[in-house]
């Protein structure tokens, strides 16, 4: 019986570059300040999309929903809508959103380094990298409207990888209202790593619309522990935040538990 396609991109180092889409709608967190477009705004826009090139922007076609804290306000959450192209082996890029409806609102940027490019850095760059293994083995990770498998492929391929994050628009969420427009510093992002840190309503609410079980992902992934290494960076916001436990693999680079 021939293969089936799916399973052929799952042998594959081009895993990543499956277009991830599903799940229900989540509007913006807020609607922008300013005029409705012009009958010749509209014009020039629909001209623009026939003539012109986006190259760069077709490229993001992998679709990963998570949540951040904000690494100097940790209490200041928000639900992430990462479109991302993964360039090489080792690096992603991603372009943030705060839903994922062609309303929804650019917030921010992130990057997705290995593990090995990451031991690369200097110490002082290294205090901006929030590590992702808890985002994966809890299941606050996930990729909408990729089968199972295809998921599970995606997520063991960026076990003990680090994100650098920065939101340039608190836009908000239906729990947490936001700003009309990008105001002032952006802001540096973090990853959750204790099980309690994040706002049960806006975990809840996003599990809800996308159909997603949190018990049963996290069952799922549970043997991508095995992979799981030390990280640094996992008590960056440890006691700022409500939080005790964490999946088997969480573990804090120089800890006690740490090898």
């Amino acid at each position: 019986m021939p293969k089936h396609p799916l399973l052929t991109l799952l042998t594959a180092p081009a895993l990543f570059l499956l277009l991830a889409c599903g799940g229900e709608n989540r509007e913006p967190g807020a609607e922008p300040a300013g005029a409705p477009t012009s009958a010749r705004t509209d014009t020039l826009k629909a001209g623009s999309k026939v003539l012109q090139d986006t190259a760069p922007v077709q490229k993001l076609d992998v679709y990963i929903a998570g949540f951040h804290p904000m690494k100097d306000d940790p209490s200041h959450q928000m639900e992430a809508h990462h479109y991302c192209r993964q360039v090489n082996e080792d690096f992603a890029q991603c372009a943030l959103f705060d839903g994922n409806t062609d309303a929804a609102n650019l917030n921010g940027i992130e990057y997705i380094i290995s593990e090995r490019v990451f031991e690369s850095l200097p110490a002082d760059e290294r205090k901006y990298w929030h590590p992702h293994n808890y985002e994966i083995l809890s299941g606050q990770l996930v990729a909408p409207g990729l089968p199972d498998v295809a998921e599970k492929e995606l997520m063991r391929s960026k076990m003990n990888s680090y994100g650098k994050t920065w939101h340039v628009w608190m836009s908000g969420t239906p729990e947490m209202p936001g700003d009309k427009l990008p105001l002032g510093e952006a802001h540096l992002a973090w990853s959750f790593n204790r099980d309690g840190e994040a706002r049960p309503d806006m975990v809840q609410n996003r599990d809800r619309r996308m159909g997603i079980d949190p018990v049963e992902e996290r069952r799922q992934r549970a043997d991508l522990a095995t992979l799981a290494k030390p990280q640094e960076g996992v008590g960056a916001i440890a006691g700022q935040l409500p939080g005790k436990g964490a999946p088997p693999g969480v573990v804090a680079k120089g800890s006690p538990g740490a090898q």
